[in-house]
């Protein structure tokens, strides 16, 4: 089996995160010559760097993407980058936009430059649901990361890095997700809040999430957004699938946990998108992700947007109202099959 990794030194940005983590663990696999890591974390740096103390190609560092001449120099030799760094935080980037933009668009825009200086093969932008049609900050800041990859093409001078994005929605088990939050209710005998009962959410693993993150590294002609198909769930079939399953492991019946609705927050959707009705036009489908064709192309290179699989036009925005959400056992059976309803 081809393997594309193999002989490529990496660069992952934010390796201390959910999602930084997993890439770190998946490459490891794939035998690459080096892979470097920088986070702005150090204490989860330095616990990191001692679970890995024995893999003597990994190396990590302590490093922030707002220094544009550290990721100077941290890319000199590297091949692939994948940038996770990132504040995502909603709440969090709304109190504080100034950081947001320093880190998600200045920061980007310094994956950018640095990638250019050393040639990189190529840069993947790890984006967000929340960039399409955004409500809030850190939607925005996102949004404009993807518009920042797929603009460093129209710059293109000979060796130019290929440079895109993939978006996806909510991990199920990461820190920030519900799945947590909801197992702590649920443990301390209710209430489990909900926001809104007709909520619904794309949902997919951290292991499928970052599968086809690196399948897109190697997909990518330049300047496209990914977009990985994922299943979708109502919140409240998740929070009673949850009281079912895990209320008799706290030694409770799952008649005893309530259910709260407590109203959306503010700028807080309904229903998720991740691809937007005027990006439709220039989109076609492939088996594992829909592609999103830059929309001003006449000012970029010419390239050749064919992925040697069935391409299909797309008719419809893909937003999880639209979709067929799991009904209560099948959404049952993916939180067991993935190992989510494991008590802590």
């Amino acid at each position: 089996m081809d393997n594309s990794w193999l002989g490529k030194s990496v660069l992952i940005t934010g390796v201390c995160g959910t999602v930084g983590k997993e890439l770190l663990r998946q490459i490891i696999a794939k035998n690459p010559d080096e892979i470097i890591g920088i986070d702005n974390n150090e204490s989860e740096l330095f616990f990191l760097t001692e679970e890995y103390l024995n893999n003597k190609n990994v190396h990590l560092y302590l490093g922030d993407i707002r220094d544009k001449e550290k990721l100077v120099r941290k890319m000199r030799g590297i091949d692939i980058v994948l940038h996770a760094a990132a504040l995502k935080h909603v709440i969090l980037c709304e109190q504080s936009p100034r950081d947001a933009v320093q880190t998600n668009i200045t920061g980007t825009q310094n994956i950018i430059d640095a990638a250019q200086i050393n040639n990189v093969e190529r840069v993947i932008f790890t984006s967000s649901d929340k960039a399409v049609n955004p409500t809030n900050v850190m939607g925005t800041t996102k949004l404009m990361g993807e518009r920042l990859m797929t603009a460093a093409h129209s710059l293109a001078r000979g060796k130019n890095p290929i440079f895109a994005s993939t978006r996806f929605g909510n991990i199920l088990g990461s820190k920030g997700s519900v799945i947590p939050i909801f197992r702590r209710q649920i443990a301390a005998g209710g209430p489990v809040t909900l926001t809104d009962p007709e909520m619904t959410r794309f949902i997919m693993t951290l292991d499928t999430a970052v599968s086809l993150v690196m399948e897109s590294v190697f997909l990518a002609k330049g300047g496209e957004v990914f977009v990985t198909k994922m299943p979708i769930a109502r919140i409240s079939d998740l929070a009673n699938v949850m009281i079912e399953e895990l209320a008799p492991r706290y030694d409770s019946s799952a008649e005893d946990i309530k259910v709260k609705t407590i109203g959306s927050k503010a700028g807080e959707k309904l229903y998720e998108e991740l691809m937007s009705d005027e990006e439709i036009r220039r989109s076609f489908e492939l088996d594992e992700f829909f592609v999103i064709l830059p929309a001003f192309r006449s000012v970029y290179v010419n390239i050749d947007y064919s992925y040697g699989k069935k391409e299909v036009a797309v008719n419809k925005a893909y937003n999880s109202s639209l979709e067929k959400a799991m009904d209560k056992d099948e959404l049952g059976s993916y939180l067991k099959n993935n190992r989510l309803l494991e008590v802590e």
